[in-house]
């Protein structure tokens, strides 16, 4: 009579972790579940997932929502990306500079810090999937009002609307994985999610560079709209609710009905000031705080430092094009996908293997031992990427620069693979918050890093435009010792205060 369904999953450890989604009572369960006979917890879970009232969808629905949510946290970035490449074209046609172009981009940025705290509050009262439903839509209005727009205000404005709409699924991914998946698969399905999140800066160049030139910045535009729309198909038909608030009012229904026909609010408490600004309120929470710092340090020096300099550099340096341009983001693309199977994959055994040797759960924070990896590759390779490109003879390519953009590429990815896990881990009821958190803090050293860092590194790369043959020895080697002076400290005390348990 309690036998597994198809839709039941694995036993774990602790049966906490199929209690997603219900706020700080997880704790309390932990606690709880220690009272309990073995027996018990087999029965308790033999249990889960065969009834309508504890819908955790089964394997394959797990996979198809997963896809859905990264492939959709990954286009907030690639669209704020996408017009890279067509800069000079943008400039010319709305009869503006390059620096302002330039701030379509950066505008973008901002409102990815800003927007996903007023999404929350409203996707966990709506639910996940009318929000996401919802973004999709305005997000494809906005994309072709952009396709549409014949002045520099008007497309800064429907940028804007795209920018603050698409915005959910990058912050909101870590709630959705921690709602849909056991911990002895989060690292990799969160690595999955800030693959793709990290991915789409490097990828929208990549891409649009050939379409930019094939037929002009407008269809950069177009085939944007194209992808939310189908994105908005695929979603509608596939993408389940996977925030559940038990609510006696809504037994009877079936769980069909209230994964994909449900629109109205299910949660009924009310919105309040409180709702908005608690994802802020983690920065009381120093395991929380410290992964978000050295991520965000990691992420402004090793993905948006890089993606921002390879016009400047590679353009002044060897005369590319908007297309020879994009093709230089392919070392960070590779990197980024080299580095998840370690941040991911071999996190999650490095943690299961300490459970079984010890028999007991493993803290945390023991998977922080990963991340001084990530730290020495990223550092590895900002060093390689800036000392060879100012090396190299001018009009003369060579692959060595690239080859630093992969490792710093693998180093990101893996460094932030792993702070992310630590913290979800660490506080698994506030998942959501801490996408949020997470999101608020890089976005924003991601947009003032920019304004000042491309300076520096211009500075260093015409001192010894005039001299190839002299190795930078002063001003560049500087600038990559402070690089990996700033992500060592951070990481080493990361590890330090995160090993003490917090209260």
């Amino acid at each position: 009579m309690f036998e597994s369904s198809s839709k039941a999953t694995e036993p774990s450890q602790t049966w906490e972790e199929r209690v997603p989604n219900n706020g700080n009572v997880i704790e309390a369960l932990s606690d709880a579940s220690e009272a309990l006979s073995r027996d018990h917890v087999e029965y308790l879970m033999k249990r889960h997932g065969t009834l309508d009232l504890d819908p955790l969808p089964g394997p394959d629905d797990k996979i198809v929502n997963l896809m859905l949510v990264v492939v959709h946290a990954s286009m907030a970035t690639f669209i704020a990306a996408a017009i890279i490449p067509a800069f000079p074209e943008l400039a010319e046609d709305l009869g503006v500079s390059l620096q302002q172009v330039s701030y379509l981009t950066t505008l973008q940025i901002a409102f990815l810090a800003v927007a996903p705290a007023i999404h929350r509050p409203f996707a966990n009262t709506f639910g996940r999937r009318p929000m996401f439903l919802v973004s999709l839509l305005v997000s494809m209005l906005g994309n072709i009002g952009c396709a549409k727009s014949s002045s520099y205000a008007a497309m800064a404005a429907c940028r804007a609307i795209v920018a603050f709409f698409i915005s959910p699924a990058a912050a909101l991914g870590s709630g959705v994985v921690t709602e849909t998946f056991l911990k002895k698969h989060r690292a990799r399905c969160l690595g999955i999610w800030t693959l793709m999140t990290i991915i789409g800066v490097p990828l929208a160049p990549l891409i649009m560079g050939f379409i930019a030139a094939a037929g002009g910045y407008q269809w950069i535009y177009w085939m944007l709209a194209i992808i939310n729309g189908l994105q908005l198909v695929a979603y509608f038909f596939l993408g389940p609710e996977t925030r559940y608030v038990r609510d006696t009012n809504e037994l009877k229904s079936s769980s069909f009905k209230r994964q994909y026909l449900n629109f109205k609010r299910i949660d009924p408490r009310p919105l309040s000031l409180n709702d908005f600004i608690h994802p802020f309120g983690l920065w009381r929470k120093i395991s929380v705080v410290l992964p978000t710092v050295a991520h965000a340090m990691v992420f402004l020096f090793f993905n948006t430092l890089i993606a921002v300099e390879i016009p400047n550099l590679f353009g002044e340096k060897f005369g590319f094009n908007s297309q020879q341009l994009g093709l230089q983001f392919i070392g960070m693309i590779v990197g980024h996908a080299l580095g998840e199977p370690i941040s991911g994959t071999l996190s999650d055994y490095w943690m299961n293997r300490h459970a079984r040797k010890t028999g007991c759960k493993a803290q945390p924070e023991y998977r922080l031992w990963f991340s001084y990896l990530g730290f020495m590759l990223a550092i590895a390779g900002v060093v390689v990427f800036l000392v060879q490109i100012q090396l190299a003879p001018q009009g003369h390519w060579n692959i060595t620069p690239v080859i630093g953009i992969a490792l710093a590429g693998a180093g990101n990815q893996i460094a932030t693979t792993v702070l992310v896990t630590c913290a979800v881990d660490r506080h698994p009821q506030e998942a959501a918050s801490i996408g949020v958190f997470v999101t608020f803090i890089r976005q924003v050293w991601a947009f003032i890093g920019p304004f000042w860092h491309s300076m520096t590194l211009w500075d260093v790369f015409e001192m010894y435009a005039d001299r190839p043959t002299r190795p930078p020895t002063r001003r560049s080697d500087t600038s990559s010792s402070c690089i990996a002076a700033a992500n060592t400290s951070t990481g080493s005390t990361l590890h330090n205060h995160c090993m003490v348990k917090e209260k």
